[in-house]
């Protein structure tokens, strides 16, 4: 009998690397002939996971974690067509039926079959259609056919798998966030947050042609990653106001378009820094971004939060000036990046060499049994991009 070992969310601050089932080409009690099952390369800790490893979710225990995966196609159902045996492939976080008039549309991140609950599924995930996660040694993925990237063969794979790794998330989310803010050639940009998906999105706006990319955050180390690339940057710790400290670098205090790349855990500015303040990014957003501008909104807002700082904030109900918004005529975008609409040509620029981005984001590389430490590590602001690899290809490369 194969064996298998995930992730598993066990409480508020607490993962443990435990024995789990290996997968089967099965939805329940029925057969999942359009399935894969993988044997994961890699698979890496995402700020979404650390959310729920924080108790800042309804996650349950016993949830395996990991949504970013990609791997070796080791199994695949009778009805899989063009994915096959041996194939190297890059799995979207979004899981999709590619039937539904969503997905038809190309909105992948809202799905209406894969998730009884909610428009929207994802591997590892609360709330998100109970998908099995992919930080483990192997994982099953569905609708095959439809889903899976498949990257070139091994050897041109493998010497750029720490950046192919970051096609399943964090790198498309970011780009995401870049285009739905309006970010293009010339742009000058503000990006709220220096972990993993604001790096990320401020490499996709180097990409996209912006002619300055200012980065907010509150802990130097991921400033400093930040600046690594080319970025601008603002201490949000520091007294002077975010405009203030955009008018330092630009000449006015305003920027052509915003983008939010922290989420409903976000903190205070200045003398507020250490306390919790859910809607201060999404405000100072609006303050900063000219009239007519765009606000991309690829950090994470959740519909339950049982950790917040107020009643309102725990039912996903925030103090948003939206009057402001309206009145400069600022377009937002939200939810799930969908990702197959950019992995393709994302893939092209890493494979050209046209980005560095695991570069930018700083990827490390850790064995599975190192996933509780990293964890713990990304928890307190590590200026780094975990990547799991979980059967040792990785270190065995190398």
């Amino acid at each position: 009998m194969p064996t298998n070992r995930g992730v598993v969310y066990v409480g508020p601050g607490k993962v443990e690397v435990q024995s789990i089932d290996f997968p089967k080409l099965a939805l329940g009690s029925r057969k999942c002939d359009h399935g894969v099952i993988l044997k994961v390369i890699t698979t890496n800790i995402c700020g979404s996971d650390q959310h729920m490893v924080r108790g800042r979710t309804t996650a349950p225990p016993g949830l395996v974690l990991g949504h970013e995966i990609t791997g070796e196609v080791i199994e695949a159902g009778r009805d899989v067509e063009f994915i096959k045996v041996g194939d190297i492939v890059s799995v979207p976080f979004n899981i999709a039926c590619g039937r539904c008039r969503n997905c038809k549309e190309g909105k992948t991140g809202i799905c209406l079959n894969v998730n009884p609950a909610r428009p929207g599924a994802a591997y590892g995930y609360v709330d998100m259609g109970g998908w099995v996660g992919g930080q483990a040694e192997y994982v099953m993925c569905p609708y095959a056919d439809f889903n899976l990237l498949k990257l070139p063969e091994r050897e041109k794979t493998m010497p750029k798998i720490r950046d192919l790794t970051l096609l399943s998330d964090i790198f498309p989310t970011g780009y995401h966030g870049a285009v739905t803010a309006g970010v293009t050639t010339g742009s000058i940009v503000y990006i709220a947050g220096a972990g993993p998906v604001g790096l990320a999105c401020a490499a996709s706006c180097h990409l996209l042609g912006a002619a300055v990319v200012i980065v907010g955050d509150m802990i130097p180390e991921r400033l400093e990653q930040a600046r690594s690339f080319g970025c601008e940057t603002v201490d949000l710790r520091k007294s002077a106001t975010l405009a203030e400290q955009i008018e330092q670098i630009v000449g006015k205090p305003e920027v052509d378009c915003g983008i939010d790349c922290v989420g409903f855990e976000a903190h205070g500015h200045g003398r507020e820094a250490t306390q919790e303040r859910p809607a201060t990014v999404l405000n100072s957003l609006m303050e900063v971004t000219r009239a007519g501008g765009g606000i991309g909104i690829p950090g994470l807002y959740v519909t339950d939060d049982p950790g917040a700082a107020d009643e309102n904030a725990k039912k996903g109900m925030l103090g948003i000036r939206i009057g402001l918004g309206w009145a400069k005529s600022h377009t937002f975008a939200t939810g799930q990046c969908p990702v197959m609409k950019y992995h393709r040509q994302l893939m092209q620029a890493i494979l050209y060499d046209k980005v560095q981005i695991a570069k930018a984001v700083n990827v490390t590389v850790i064995s599975l049994d190192e996933a509780p430490k990293g964890y713990a590590e990304f928890d307190k602001g590590a200026a780094k991009k975990f990547v799991i690899d979980p059967n040792n290809i990785l270190a065995k490369a190398a």
